[in-house]
């Protein structure tokens, strides 16, 4: 089985990806999707890339929450900061956080909440020492920020990848 789908969990993903993005469950729709889970992850081993380890599935779903309403709170955010001008000062400002997480695809899953958040963006990792530097369009306390990203969003991360 591992020959025809070596990274069960993306053929899955791709598969069901496809199928919404096209609205139909035709045959033609079905068949593309299924070439999509077969070939894609095909390429992936030719690269050689590791398949993803979940340890705790359920937590994805408390993350996907949290990331859910924190998205939506950034972006009424910063629409209040673009709506308001320049009547209140804000400050924006880089932040380093020293993360625990070294899994690549829990760095790659955070990486992408943190880019997908507005008024956030993730600048660089730097790998031998663990920090990340943040960008933040709206930096009032760094510490808040740092225990944001390290209990929200890191913690749930290590549960699901190490």
């Amino acid at each position: 089985m591992r020959a025809i789908l070596p990274h069960p969990l993306l053929s899955l993903s791709l598969f069901v990806a496809s199928i919404l993005l096209s609205a139909s469950v035709a045959p033609p729709s079905l068949v593309l999707a299924a070439l999509a889970a077969i070939l894609a992850p095909q390429a992936m081993r030719l690269l050689g890339a590791e398949p993803v380890r979940v340890r705790r599935p359920l937590t994805i779903l408390t993350l996907a929450a949290f990331v859910s309403v924190d998205v939506l709170r950034s972006n009424a955010a910063v629409a209040q900061i673009i709506l308001m001008g320049r009547r209140k000062k804000r400050v924006s400002g880089f932040i380093h956080v020293p993360l625990d997480l070294r899994d690549r695809y829990g760095l790659a899953v955070l990486a992408i909440i943190l880019t997908s958040t507005p008024g956030t963006l993730w600048v660089e990792y730097e790998a031998a020492s663990g920090r990340l530097l943040l960008h933040v369009l709206d930096l009032v306390d760094e510490e808040t920020w740092v225990r944001l990203i390290k209990d929200r969003y890191e913690r749930r991360l290590i549960e699901v990848f190490e």
